[in-house]
């Protein structure tokens, strides 16, 4: 594809194909992601619609594999160009100096007729397909503006009379054929600058990987790696796949996935220090792992997904683009027949007014228009990527930049997420270690990080547990089971009040935990009089290294910081004190249910127009980001504006939002809301200037100021500026706060 105008022509032909539901086609990736019902030879069908529409369809990876060819490939032809034109430019710079001298017609038209006809024939060729649908792109005005100036000189040089000088422009058609293939050429480099981030992370993928097999370690090609395999990795290897560790302590080198640029410690039976990762760089030791996810189910192959998915997405802006760029092209050929008449009409010769509506049709070439959004998106999210932040849609990241309310899950977002086992209190009659093996047994098929606090604490303090029967898990609130014949209910103070579990025996201990900050839960059993309290225990957290200055950075953009948790409004407040937040200015909303989470979203979006409705004004509803970890953050993940997920979270959070952390740093916050505000204001500027080139351009040349030649170097020049204007956003670094 060469322009805007061939997008909507790819994506109309798409559409037409029975099945589809959906298609968005991108000019900088030349990419299309379609949508559509299952059918048989579906592919086949979608490829010949593109080949019918007049392009070639390639392979999903070919933009990604072809990257990787020589800086110089595909500049033959542009050398070709250049050195067939020169000598007809020549006289021109001559004219400069003094020097009159003029090559003879014949030889002007033996060079410039290759040029025009064999360098320039895919313009003609896709000309011609978009005139069968009935559309224009670039390729038609350059194949009529050039066609009109070489059969111009040609008309002109056949009907001179014999030994007469007639001023000749054959150097206008096959300079500007060729200005035109060499400014697509520096895009094609360029565009291999912006899937940088895409080819460095498939270059993390290993070839081979060492299976211990039953004859002992044999390299076998890492696609016949299977799930369960035990697999050795040598120091300075990349993990092949993911896996955990099975023998062995090394120091895991994972920048080229998080970003964080200090090597992970890794030892055997700790989890998550077992947790490997492929692509990243084993350290020193050797170690045995073993698979747990191996083809498109690893962690780099998902995230290549992401930024390839973001690199394709269309922003909503650049459809208002395509939908200019749909009619841009018949317009330009009516101004272009308006100067011709306008020009010839007033008295002026008619190769004067035909010259001046060949510079119309070239240096209108909507090239810069196509490129200028998507681009800007390519850079913006790759080298986002490089720096553990991934942007799975260009929605979030268009948004993203307008945020001014900034929601934090607590636990594991803004903490570390490993809480301790604090105290345990048992009530009357109750044994310590008793209370532990109840509530150790019937945490023991959780996953909560509070069940894990337990175990932990029982498996230190020596106390045996064993599975508890007909467990039952209660949302937001806790479980009940039954352990040794008993049954026992375990949650929050919140479900105990509204069971009617009498707790005032133990009060004074509840009042005391809370104001310590800790998270306070309560083991209740249930008996024939009702439900007796029988214990109570303390959990605590510590914040996140990063979470505080995180915050203070958000603020210090102007941001408001919220924190969301389901604890008791003291344990919240306290941790909340700790991070720097302020209770009394509202930012912490505690006791808050997962199923709650989705519609206090809501809530703060509409807080900025409830305030100034109450104070008689007329403002405008909130951006809001929620920043989250856990499988019940996903609604709310899904219901803010912008979705960050962190990357050490579920799968189900990461799928949820628009934006994932990989580091799971709250750090990186502050700067993806940094990369987006860039790559949005990029996106302003090419747009300002692709349409610049256009609005001062046409006029120009359809006044008589501007040549061929120029028109054509201008329309070239405008597609290399905005692509170099994007490839800025290569130098971008998150801020030291």
């Amino acid at each position: 594809m060469t322009c805007a105008s061939c997008v909507s022509r790819v994506e109309r032909a798409l559409k037409k194909v029975p099945g589809v539901t959906d298609a968005t086609v991108n000019l900088a990736t030349e990419s299309a992601r379609i949508t559509f019902t299952p059918g048989e030879q579906m592919e086949a069908r979608l490829r010949r619609a593109v080949r019918d529409a007049g392009y070639e369809p390639r392979a999903a990876d070919a933009a990604v594999l072809a990257a990787d060819a020589s800086a110089w490939a595909g500049f033959a032809p542009v050398a070709t160009g250049l050195a067939l034109s020169a000598p007809l430019v020549l006289p021109m710079l001559g004219n400069l100096f003094g020097l009159h001298w003029m090559l003879p017609a014949w030889l002007q038209f033996a060079l410039a007729t290759p040029v025009q006809f064999v360098l320039g024939a895919h313009f003609y060729k896709a000309g011609w397909h978009a005139l069968k649908a009935r559309t224009g792109n670039m390729d038609l005005l350059v194949a009529i503006g050039t066609t009109a100036g070489w059969a111009l000189s040609t008309w002109l040089w056949l009907t001179a009379g014999p030994g007469a000088m007639v001023h000749l422009y054959f150097e206008g058609s096959a300079l500007v054929i060729t200005l035109v293939m060499l400014g697509k050429w520096l895009e094609v480099r360029a565009k291999r600058q912006t899937t940088s981030a895409i080819r460095a992370l498939h270059a993390l993928r290993p070839e081979v990987a060492h299976l211990i097999g039953p004859d002992g370690e044999v390299e076998v090609p890492v696609a016949e790696v299977l799930a369960g395999d035990r697999l050795v990795v040598k120091p300075g290897e990349r993990f092949p796949v993911d896996g955990v560790l099975l023998q062995g302590h090394t120091q895991v080198d994972e920048s080229m996935l998080t970003g964080e640029p200090l090597p992970v410690e890794k030892q055997a039976g700790t989890d998550p220090l077992a947790r490997l990762t492929g692509g990243s760089i084993n350290g020193d030791g050797r170690v045995v792992m073993q698979v747990r996810a191996v083809g498109s189910e690893t962690v780099l192959s998902r995230i290549i997904r992401l930024v390839e998915d973001a690199q394709a997405a269309k922003a909503p802006i650049q459809r208002l683009v395509d939908q200019v760029s749909a009619v841009f092209v018949p317009v330009v050929l009516l101004i272009a027949l308006a100067t011709l008449l306008g020009w010839w009409l007033s008295g002026h010769p008619f190769e004067q007014a035909l010259i001046n509506a060949v510079a119309v049709l070239v240096i209108a070439c909507p090239c810069a228009l196509g490129l200028a959004t998507p681009v800007a998106i390519m850079a913006g999210t790759g080298v986002a990527a490089q720096h553990g932040i991934l942007i799975k849609d260009a929605q979030a990241l268009e948004l993203a930049h307008k945020v001014d309310v900034v929601a934090f899950d607590k636990t594991g977002t803004l903490t570390v997420g490993r809480p301790r086992l604090t105290a345990l209190h048992a009530a009357p009659g109750m044994a310590q270690d008793e209370v532990l093996k109840i509530v150790a047994s019937l945490q023991s098929g959780s996953e909560h990080p509070l069940a894990r606090a337990v175990l932990s604490h029982a498996r230190e303090r020596g106390v045996g547990f064993a599975a508890p029967d007909n467990v039952r898990a209660v949302p937001g609130r806790g479980s009940e089971g039954e352990v040794g014949g008993r049954s026992f209910l375990l949650g929050s103070l919140r479900w105990m009040d509204e069971l009617k579990v009498d707790t005032r025996a133990m009060a004074a201990q509840i009042a005391a935990l809370q104001a310590q900050g800790a998270t306070v839960s309560a083991l209740a059993e249930r008996n024939t009089p009702g439900l007796t309290l029988r214990a109570l225990m303390a959990f605590g957290d510590e914040p996140k290294p990063g979470a505080r200055q995180a915050l203070a950075a958000l603020r210090a953009r102007g941001i408001r910081t919220v924190m969301i948790s389901g604890d008791n409004q003291g344990a919240a407040e306290a941790m909340a004190r700790r991070l720097g937040l302020r209770p009394e200015a509202g930012e912490v909303m505690a006791e808050v249910l997962p199923g709650d989470k989705a519609a206090l979203m809501a809530s703060l979006k509409d807080g900025g127009a409830q305030r100034s409705a109450r104070r008689g004004g007329h403002g405008a509803p909130h951006t809001v980001a929620m920043v989250g970890d856990g499988v019940n953050d996903a609604p709310a993940l899904a219901a803010a504006d912008v979705g960050m997920a962190m990357g050490n979270g579920t799968d189900v959070a990461m799928h949820a939002a628009g934006i994932t952390l990989m580091r799971g740093d709250p750090l990186l916050v502050a700067a993806a809301l940094d990369i987006s505000g860039r790559t949005v204001a990029k996106i302003r500027q090419n747009l300002f200037w692709a349409f610049a080139y256009n609005v001062a351009g046409i006029p120009l040349a359809a006044l008589g100021f501007l040549n061929p030649v120029v028109a054509g170097a201008a329309m070239a020049m405008s597609s290399v500026s905005v692509m170099g204007n994007a490839l800025l956003l290569k130098r971008w670094k998150p801020g030291p706060s």
